[in-house]
């Protein structure tokens, strides 16, 4: 008895290093999937550079009032522009495992003697943060290229950690997708009716004061609005702390803090809410 209540630390240990390993081989068959086809990358850089680029030519004249003293609207841009990006990569995280579903390899995965199932996901969600971290950098990058501030590096640290918990939040959400629905048509269908309603009802192109009452509202309670507005204040401050306003939202006041919280707490909410179908799909 004594030795099988010693060995047992020993065996969960090992559970989690062949969970890990599990993981990482999986996350290499992205990444070289990536190297086979590299202008997955390309494009996924350049498309966020060309919407920086005329999105801050088109709305450089706007009335300085509408944002905060001595802010650009390219520095204002930014971050919505890194958001939105991560945001979309994150919600298309479901088509390549449509794709594998459809063509019958994620059946060849799951026969496979896995210690935990659950690594095939994480491995897909992960390979998203990855490539939302390169374009947030490159977009960052081209920002200070047309006069933005580059952020402390306490600032970078935290626009990394919003980034990823967004992108890990919605990469469950879509895998989720991918596993409950029928085909990729479908998925497909929800993503386009996903996207772009949540990037005009957030804070990416015009602050709040901008916009009518109930839109503010809305805004307000959304977590992409939450993304934006701590990479936002990153951007203007050089220090910060987690007490700090981000948002004066029609309900109170969004603390920095306030607003990473509520995207675990959206992260969360989402791998709790597709659990079960996961469960389903991988059975």
């Amino acid at each position: 008895m004594t030795t099988e209540t010693q060995s047992a630390p020993w065996e969960e240990t090992a559970g989690w290093r062949a969970f890990a390993q599990e993981t990482l081989a999986f996350l290499g068959r992205w990444l070289v999937q990536l190297q086979r086809r590299p202008t997955t990358l390309v494009a996924g850089v350049l498309q966020p550079l060309m919407w920086l680029l005329l999105f801050g030519a088109l709305f450089r004249n706007l009335p300085p009032d509408l944002l905060d003293a001595g802010q650009s609207y390219v520095q204002f841009l930014a971050a919505g522009i890194v958001v939105f990006t991560a945001f979309s990569g994150a919600l298309n995280a479901g088509l390549p495992m449509m794709f594998d579903r459809e063509f019958g390899f994620l059946n060849r995965m799951l026969v496979a003697p896995l210690v935990s199932r659950f690594s095939i996901v994480l491995a897909a969600a992960l390979f998203i943060a990855l490539l939302s971290l390169v374009q947030t950098a490159a977009i960052t990058l081209a920002a200070v290229g047309l006069g933005a501030p580059l952020p402390s590096l306490a600032g970078l640290g935290a626009i990394a950690l919003v980034v990823t918990i967004l992108v890990l939040g919605f990469a469950t959400v879509s895998l989720g997708f991918a596993f409950a629905l029928p085909g990729h048509q479908e998925l497909l269908a929800v993503i386009f009716l996903i996207n772009l309603p949540l990037l005009f009802s957030s804070t990416a192109l015009a602050p709040l004061k901008f916009m009518p009452g109930w839109l503010q509202w809305v805004a307000s309670c959304n977590p992409l609005t939450w993304a934006i507005e701590p990479i936002r204040y990153a951007y203007s401050h050089e220090t910060w702390a987690l007490t700090a306003t981000v948002l004066r939202a029609p309900w109170g006041d969004l603390s920095f803090g306030g607003a990473v919280l509520g995207l675990l707490l959206f992260a969360l909410g989402g791998a709790l809410a597709i659990r079960a179908t996961l469960q389903r799909g991988m059975a």
